[in-house]
């Protein structure tokens, strides 16, 4: 029963990645090379910011939150970004599309994601002899972190990518990416400065990443018609 339970939710957590994968173009054009520099980059990115981590906060006895420290995590934070940069901009990949290209490099961005912080406690856990939802949830919450690193990597594709974007949408796309990158930090305020339960942040998880998939994909068609 408890390798059943794990099996499950590992499935939970990491067969989002392959389906998406293989029922969207990224599996006839071969974009798996992307993917994989996109998830070496990711791995690089959190060293570092494991490093700014370990150097710049204060180890807190109690888990009390602390404004000051939440915003200095949600500025190291944004080394996600540079290293979405690194990714989209300075990465050679295949002779691939505009399109194709955003997709490949956040799903590897999300598969490493999930990884580094979800396979050790799903093996440690969910192979326990109690039942619990916890790792039922954190399965959901890798879903929305997939569907977060899609529409983070699209919103960067029309920032550094795409020249000839209508300026109306600048602000908008810049928003967005902005409310995208923080999204770590305002889960962190819900949980510990709201004191949300688990169930009740991965529903803000799961409804916020639609919410903003939606908006991101809304705002790469606009930029793709041509402008008049």
């Amino acid at each position: 029963m408890t390798m059943f339970h794990f099996f499950n939710c590992a499935i939970l957590t990491f067969g989002p990645h392959a389906v998406y994968y293989s029922a969207t173009p990224l599996s006839e054009y071969d974009t798996i090379g992307t993917s994989v520099k996109a998830a070496l980059v990711y791995l690089g990115t959190a060293l570092v910011k494991l490093v700014c981590l370990a150097t710049f906060l204060n180890v807190s006895e109690n888990d009390t939150y602390d404004p000051y420290q939440e915003l200095l995590k949600a500025f190291i934070g944004l080394i996600d970004v540079a290293g979405l940069y690194f990714a989209l901009t300075q990465l050679t990949h295949r002779n691939i599309s505009q399109n194709h290209k955003f997709q490949a490099v956040g799903l590897g961005w999300a598969f490493a994601d999930s990884v580094l912080h979800r396979l050790a406690p799903l093996w440690v856990g969910a192979r326990g002899l109690e039942f619990t939802w916890d790792f039922i949830l954190q399965g959901l919450e890798a879903n929305a972190n997939l569907v977060f690193s899609l529409s983070l990597a699209a919103l960067g594709s029309l920032m550094w990518l795409r020249k000839n974007k209508p300026r109306t949408l600048i602000p908008i796309i810049y928003l967005c990416a902005g409310v995208v990158a923080t999204m770590p930090s305002i889960t962190s305020y819900l949980r510990r400065g709201l004191g949300w339960h688990l169930m009740k942040v991965v529903g803000f998880e799961l409804f916020t990443s639609l919410v903003m998939a939606f908006i991101s994909w809304q705002l790469f068609v606009a930029c793709q018609r041509p402008s008049v």
